[in-house]
């Protein structure tokens, strides 16, 4: 009986000693896993303000303090860090706005299966892309872009797809909205219905809809209650703006993204989306240019150290640029701090950036042009702090279709960066 006791007692000892190093383990995980994004914020808020700093000095004449140290020495000697791409990040417009988005996490899709950025439209004629559920809708023009303007209150437009129960389980959706006025009077309402099934339930009352309304910086949506963002700046100076929305849904949880920050987070929606509207929703006696833009919905979600394994490489169509240019865009930093981070996790892993494009424009330009946005993601990369020895950069053009050019689809997924793993 005295045997067994000790035996028992040692049991229980070993159990829970098993218990409590699994729970230390998770604890440590959790822990390092809060230092690398930790971290990355820290790198990116430092690199940017860095570039901020340099355009400043350049801006008042001032010499900038020339680099130390090995590592810097080695920059200097990198081409790519030695392109105009470079200015093309370090602007004073652009790295301001970079360093809004540095804790932007929102990630596009994999493939892009439906895209309008209205190329070739007529001021005044319905988008060609759309169908009308209500109200009223045409293509105008804003500034020097074409965008779908929502004529009266309550205008609703629905994407014209192949199939008419398009979202897939994971999908993204993203698209920029007109703000004319700030809300203190009257504001621009622009609503997202999701609908379980077809076109027609779409007009069916009883079905089931999420509407999520969205102001300049507030989000509301049905059951789930409304959030408001932290845009204190833009009240006090107030101008006419445009802003990114992001929604991310993955079989059943569903996050929504008002310019850089996240304000909707829905663990479980409670069915699975097949189909959604775009609408306008205001008082047209003060409200004129309601209105939206580059419209974007990617398939797939898939983690990017996942397709490594599998491939070899990653394409990601979520670092964009402004057009003709090699200037990343805000709303790139979402993905573009998801790599920092998978670097940071995976020491061992060494990638070359390649740049591509479609087919629109003359094929020199393009092969220019991929080559400097591979390079200015290179640079990116390495002031937030990733050793510039563990990338290249290589662009192809046009050279290397995934699709087929005739289509906006297509061409969205062939204007494309791809990691490739060395």
């Amino acid at each position: 009986m005295k045997t067994l006791t000790i035996i028992l007692s040692l049991l229980c000892i070993v159990l829970f000693s098993a218990s409590a190093f699994a729970q230390f383990d998770l604890d440590i995980g959790k822990k390092i896993e809060k230092k690398v994004n930790k971290e990355i914020n820290k790198a990116a808020d430092d690199a940017i303000d860095e570039g901020i700093d340099a355009v400043k000095k350049g801006a008042e004449g001032e010499p900038e303090e020339k680099d130390k140290g090995d590592k810097d020495q080695e920059d200097k000697k990198d081409p790519d860090l030695q392109t105009g791409t470079v200015q093309n990040i370090s602007d004073d417009k652009n790295v301001t706005e970079l360093k809004i988005w540095s804790k932007y996490d929102f990630v596009a899709g994999e493939k892009v299966i439906f895209e309008d950025n209205l190329s070739g439209e007529e001021s005044g004629e319905f988008p060609s892309r759309w169908d009308l559920l209500s109200g009223s809708a045409e293509v105008a023009s804003l500034g020097e872009e074409n965008v779908i303007h929502f004529a009266h209150n309550n205008s609703i437009i629905l994407p014209l797809m192949d199939k008419q129960d398009f979202l897939p389980d994971v999908f993204t959706l993203e698209f920029d909205v007109f703000f004319e006025k700030d809300g203190s009077f009257r504001t621009d309402i622009y609503k997202i219905r999701f609908f379980e099934g077809t076109k027609n339930s779409a007009k069916i009352d009883g079905k089931k809809i999420v509407p999520i309304d969205i102001s300049w910086n507030e989000v509301k949506m049905g059951q789930f209650g409304g959030k408001t963002a932290s845009f204190t700046e833009e009240k006090k100076n107030w101008q006419p703006k445009w802003k990114h929305i992001a929604v991310a849904f993955n079989k059943r949880s569903l996050k929504l993204y008002l310019d850089e920050e996240r304000i909707l987070n829905i663990p479980n929606l409670g069915f699975k989306p097949k189909m959604f509207s775009i609408g306008g929703h205001f008082d047209d006696r003060y409200i004129k240019m309601s209105s939206i833009k580059n419209i974007r919905v990617n398939e797939g979600g898939k983690k990017l150290y996942d397709r490594i394994i599998e491939e070899g490489k990653f394409i990601t169509r979520g670092i964009l640029f402004d057009i003709n240019k090699a200037t990343i865009s805000g709303e790139s930093m979402g993905t573009i701090n998801e790599i920092v981070k998978l670097m940071i996790e995976h020491p061992d892993l060494n990638f070359r950036i390649e740049g591509h494009t479609d087919s629109d424009g003359d094929e020199s330009f393009n092969q220019k042009l991929s080559e400097d946005r591979a390079a200015a993601v290179k640079v990116m990369l390495v002031k937030l702090g990733i050793d510039g020895s563990r990338l290249e950069s290589k662009g192809w053009g046009e050279s290397k279709p995934v699709s087929d050019n005739s289509t906006p689809e297509g061409k969205a997924n062939n204007r494309r960066v791809e990691f490739v793993k060395i």
